[in-house]
């Protein structure tokens, strides 16, 4: 450590990416700091992944033990299924404070500092850091040879929607589950929307999907788009609506939703629902960070520039000894990718040269089945490969052909993987079927080592399992390959 500095390195903001990046850090010999103002965790921790996927687990067993058809065809007879609201709320937040009370012991057992109360940049090497006390702020200035910015971010609201937290909501509310709507709307079809999608049906609501684009779950690859919709959408009680925007949302009893064509602006509809859940994705929560006594801009709608090794950039050059990682970036707005940028950062800082390769990070939707992708596309990789002078194949195969789906009894699903013809590179995997958040690690690392079709195809998976649905694909596109050679 430089005896010209508090610490070698101040992190402002404690959620999975700076946790990430702060135990890293204390691994490399750092003496370290973390500003956190709010709940230890970030989002994460407490509004996003853990919440929510505690909810997914209790309303899914709602799910599986109210299926009779389905317990029925492997010899289980059902009465049906009873739930307690408040009981799975108080799951969710029971784990919340497992998980936040677990990273906060262990950047404590490891030396780190934390330090309480809203951080900013106050030029070079400098962190002040304001803490409420009573009617008064007390205010402190610390200094360290590297400041991390890794403040997250926070539901996007469009205009025009006015929120009360109790009828119209984002998922920072939805995750409590205060109350379960007899019949609620839901704007956005990406990853958020789905999963709560997932849990109010399961839990006896009617929903109304609201997207703005042409097609509903825009983000997927089109394949996966359209088993995905027949199953989580089609086969429930859910009413879709697509190239529409809710212009006016006002809460009350009825929430009041206006809806307006995309193409021809005209209000086209105005339902009356019992809620209204927003999830349009999320901006960064980058203002009063001090940037701009550094000079740093951020870039619409928000996000701090940065190159390769997470260096923040100012007019295009590094600011000497300033990063930023995490959604607060918009690089890739997902906690482990906000982790792994946490990661170079430090590595970066300690001299070593090192990137993220965010084509290999994986994605899900803990939807029931479950939607994963890693990589690209398949019209993503035939746009590469034409600015790049090669060819793309893609191949699927079918969880109902799987012995181990079949004798679960979900055979609903598929699994694709994309790859370049003249080397057999992996460019994109996308699963939807049981268990598809984690089977698609396996393709996730084939891509971060660049391995072709050909190798893999000759990989080994026991049997049965669910991974041979990969270990198929694999074969059939190195059959691919041989053909076209």
């Amino acid at each position: 450590m430089s005896q010209a500095f508090d610490y070698d390195l101040v992190i402002i903001g404690a959620g999975v990416g700076g946790h990430g990046a702060a135990l890293h850090a204390v691994a490399c010999g750092l003496k370290t700091a973390i500003v956190e103002a709010a709940d230890m965790g970030g989002t994460c921790v407490n509004r996003g992944c853990i919440p929510s996927k505690a909810l997914l687990a209790a309303s899914g067993r709602v799910r599986e033990l109210g299926d009779r058809a389905h317990l029925s065809a492997m010899g289980i007879q059902s009465n049906g299924v009873s739930f307690d609201r408040a009981g799975i709320a108080d799951h969710a937040n029971t784990l919340v404070s497992k998980i936040q009370g677990d990273l906060t012991n262990s950047l404590t057992r490891l030396g780190v500092d934390i330090i309480r109360g809203w951080g900013k940049v106050m030029g070079p090497q400098k962190v002040e850091v304001n803490t409420p006390d009573g009617n008064r702020t007390v205010t402190k200035t610390i200094t360290a040879k590297d400041v991390m910015i890794s403040s997250g971010s926070v539901p996007a609201v469009p205009p025009g929607i006015e929120l009360d937290g109790k009828t119209v909501f984002t998922s920072d509310q939805a995750v409590k589950l205060e109350w379960l709507p007899q019949w609620v709307a839901i704007i956005g079809s990406g990853y958020i929307g789905l999963e709560f999608c997932d849990v109010y049906t399961a839990l006896g609501s009617e929903v109304t999907m609201i997207e703005a684009l042409p097609v509903l779950m825009p983000g997927f690859d089109p394949d996966i788009a359209k088993v995905a919709k027949r199953t989580l959408l089609d086969g429930r009680d859910v009413e879709t609506y697509t190239g529409v925007f809710a212009t006016k949302v006002i809460p009350g009893a009825p929430v009041t939703i206006e809806l307006t064509d995309a193409k021809t602006k005209e209000v086209v509809e105005v339902l009356e629902v019992d809620a209204c859940l927003v999830a349009t994705g999320r901006r960064p929560a980058t203002q009063k960070l001090g940037l701009e006594t550094v000079g740093v801009e951020t870039v619409r709608p928000g996000f701090i520039p940065v190159n390769d090794q997470m260096q923040v950039l100012k007019d295009g050059e590094p600011v000497p000894h300033l990063w930023a990682i995490g959604d607060a970036t918009g690089k890739m707005m997902l906690a482990h990718a906000a982790s792994a940028q946490g990661i170079v950062a430090v590595e970066n800082i300690c001299g070593r040269d090192r990137t993220v390769n965010y084509r290999s990070i994986p994605a899900a939707a803990f939807t029931h089945p479950e939607a994963s992708f890693v990589g690209l596309t398949e019209p993503q990789a035939k746009e590469l490969g034409e600015a790049e002078g090669f060819e793309v194949a893609s191949v699927r195969t079918y969880f109902k052909g799987n012995s181990k789906a079949i004798a679960e009894g979900e055979g609903d699903g598929l699994a694709k993987v994309i790859f370049r013809k003249d080397t057999g590179e992996v460019l994109g995997a996308h699963i939807f079927g049981i268990h598809a958040s984690d089977l698609i690690q396996e393709a996730a690392n084939a891509i971060a080592q660049g391995t072709s079709v050909k190798e893999l195809a000759f990989l080994v998976h026991a049997h049965p399992t669910l991974s041979e649905v990969l270990d198929e694909a694999y074969k059939r596109a190195e059959q691919t390959l041989v053909t076209v050679l």
